[in-house]
């Protein structure tokens, strides 16, 4: 058997002291995260984090740099992620844009909040992803190299 993780791609978005996550329908209910979702084909990690942030939040996203690669493991599906978070800049915000399928919201949070809601989140990454821009981690984005 081959084992193959998914590739995620993830935005740690701070501003005026708050992150930016979304309210998302999950199999175990609502469930908070950050803007977050499945590397796909033929895009670039940054890109991909970049559509991830628009279609889950409405907001334009650059990316600047790489925050970590976290893998994490979920018991309840037996499924092994491995995910690339990344911080930037805010370009706009297109508040009359849909929000992806089981989107409820977009919501700016304290790091305090986030801490306090930790039963509510979809992973354990997002907090992680949190503390360590807190902690000041930041690493450039050619430390990625994409080959074709």
């Amino acid at each position: 058997m081959i084992w193959k993780p998914h590739a995620t791609v993830a935005a740690v978005l701070e501003q005026d002291g708050k992150f930016l996550l979304v309210e998302e329908h999950t199999p175990q209910g609502l469930l908070f995260n950050q803007p977050a979702g499945h590397w796909e084909p033929n895009e670039t990690l940054s890109a991909g984090a970049s559509r991830e942030v628009l279609e889950e939040s409405a907001y334009e996203f650059e990316p600047q740099y790489l925050i970590g690669v976290y893998r994490w493991h979920s018991t309840a599906s037996d499924i092994t992620y491995l995910r690339f978070a990344f911080g930037g800049r805010i370009l706009a915000h297109h508040p009359e844009r849909s929000l992806d399928k089981g989107i409820v919201r977009a919501v700016w949070m304290t790091p305090e909040e986030i801490r306090a809601t930790q039963q509510r989140h979809r992973s354990p990454l997002i907090l992680r992803c949190v503390e360590d821009y807190l902690a000041g981690k930041r690493y450039p984005l050619e430390l990625i190299t994409h080959y074709e």
